[in-house]
């Protein structure tokens, strides 16, 4: 009876919370557009524009997917690269902005939820989760060096496998995904966590690969120099 006063509220509220967060996209952007270090107009242009080519193509990749349970969980082509490397290239508040801003479309994209606690749990913390690739942007680093690069993704992706966990664990049945072993199915955290690993590591081990690809070849060497203000360029060259 609870599972299904949950899906009740997620019929009336999923349509509302779907247009709040197309209000909240367009704020958003706005907000990235007025966070700047140096508060330099041209930096700012700059970065919104790379905001929107990066959340784009990361939105783009993220709707060619590899469905791995009818009811959910997916494998992606490298969706999270463009938002990791704007978090990487700009930091942790403007990563976290760009990785809410990539959740909401995902959820726009393909509106669900049980509660409105599930459309935090699994829509805006594990994507917000981006951000904290921009912490690794001040580890010295040398040219196509993947390390930072590294580490910064797969902390991003352990923060969004738990949060992803956590709603399982908290919201979902546990007959809810018929695909998985019985015995599975009769722990909450059990089933959770083996519902995680079905996608989530294989969708962080390609956009690992694609980035660490991307960094010794030289081409995001020379995207992050494009992304850079000038400022910031010739301050790292020093």
């Amino acid at each position: 009876m609870f599972l299904y006063s949950l899906l009740s509220v997620s019929e009336q509220t999923t349509e509302i919370i779907k247009w709040i967060s197309v209000g909240a996209v367009i704020l958003l952007l706005a907000v990235i557009g007025f966070i700047g270090g140096n508060n330099a107009k041209k930096h700012d242009a700059k970065k919104l524009a790379f905001a929107g080519i990066c959340i784009s193509v990361s939105f783009t990749l993220s709707v060619i997917k590899f469905k791995i349970f009818a009811s959910g969980g997916s494998i992606t082509i490298a969706s999270f690269v463009p938002v990791l490397v704007f978090a990487y290239c700009y930091g942790l508040a403007d990563g976290l902005l760009v990785g809410l801003i990539h959740g909401l479309l995902n959820f726009i994209e393909s509106p669900y939820i049980l509660t409105p606690a599930t459309f935090f749990l699994d829509y805006l913390l594990p994507f917000a989760s981006i951000g904290v690739m921009g912490l690794f942007r001040r580890m010295p680093r040398k040219e196509k060096a993947v390390s930072p690069l590294v580490l910064g993704a797969v902390c991003a992706f352990v923060l969004r496998f738990i949060f992803h966990l956590l709603s399982g664990v908290i919201f979902f049945n546990a007959g809810y995904v018929e695909d998985l072993p019985v015995w599975s199915i009769e722990n909450a955290f059990l089933y959770s966590f083996i519902y995680q690993c079905m996608y989530v590591p294989f969708d962080a081990a390609i956009a690992i690969g694609v980035l660490v690809a991307l960094t010794k070849t030289g081409v995001l060497d020379v995207l992050l120099k494009q992304m850079k203000p000038k400022t910031e360029t010739q301050s790292t060259a020093i």
